[in-house]
């Protein structure tokens, strides 16, 4: 059983997230906490809410234990590109894309090994 958590139109470029994403891929969530509030990123603070959002959903939506979550899977998908134009020289203009994600996290819960007596 996973939880899982979007988050969607993000005003960051995907390529910029990503490169955040891959630090806390597989690690447990409080280690993926630490990493994303010490990581200078400006994606880092908006997925600090969406790893608190899995771990919550997992919590309450599905009832499992919040000491061994850990982060199972984490991508980032382009949304929508805004485009813009900034004006150049000799009355030009160059394109200006504001591009924008879609951020999925989900988190699971770790198998706990029991030793029989």
């Amino acid at each position: 059983m996973e939880a899982r958590a979007y988050l969607k139109y993000l005003r960051i470029s995907p390529r910029k997230v990503k490169i955040v994403l891959d630090l806390i891929r597989g690690k447990d969530t409080k280690v993926a906490m630490a990493i994303l509030k010490n990581t200078p990123k400006a994606a880092s603070p908006e997925l600090v809410k969406l790893l608190k959002s899995a771990i919550a959903n997992a919590d309450h939506n599905f009832q499992m234990d919040t000491q061994n979550l850990y982060v199972s899977e984490c991508f980032v998908c382009p949304g929508p590109t805004l485009k813009r134009y900034m004006p150049r020289a000799k009355g030009s203009g160059n394109r200006i894309l504001k591009r924008t994600s879609h951020v999925t996290l989900a988190v699971k819960e770790r198998e706990t090994k029991e030793v029989n007596a």
